[in-house]
């Protein structure tokens, strides 16, 4: 099925670039993998390269390059990623983020535990957008 037609909420809410980057790469998963869940892995693997994950979007990362340790491997597999947060970002980047969507206590905050608050509140803001 083609990649416009399996869109992703979130991805359908961001960026014309966003979505055209998410499905290219579904598109050509599913020329090689078939489809399914590798191809959608596939195809937010290649959007985490350029694109992270804020409240219920995808925006343009500063810096291309893996958002994860998960994203960080040549072929995607099932595992725990950071929800399309860019773990890989600076502290302070996290802290801007995390500033952004309103998370309490964020200054007292390791960079960790930013990466699982802004997941957290990520997963809710897409929540909220599906009702």
């Amino acid at each position: 099925m083609p990649g416009r037609e399996e869109l992703p909420s979130t991805v359908a809410r961001s960026s014309k670039k966003a979505q055209r980057t998410w499905i290219k790469a579904h598109d050509s998963a599913v020329e090689t993998y078939g489809e399914g869940e590798r191809a959608h892995r596939t195809a937010f693997s290649a959007l985490k390269h350029s694109f992270e994950k804020v409240g219920d979007h995808w925006e343009a990362k500063a810096e291309k390059g893996p958002s994860d340790a998960q994203a960080e491997r040549s072929t995607p597999a099932q595992g725990e990623t950071a929800g399309g947060v860019d773990a890989n970002a600076s502290k302070q980047h996290l802290y801007d983020i995390a500033k952004r969507l309103k998370i309490e206590g964020r200054s007292q905050m390791t960079k960790d535990e930013l990466v699982d608050a802004i997941e957290k509140a990520n997963n809710r803001e897409t929540a909220r957008a599906r009702s």
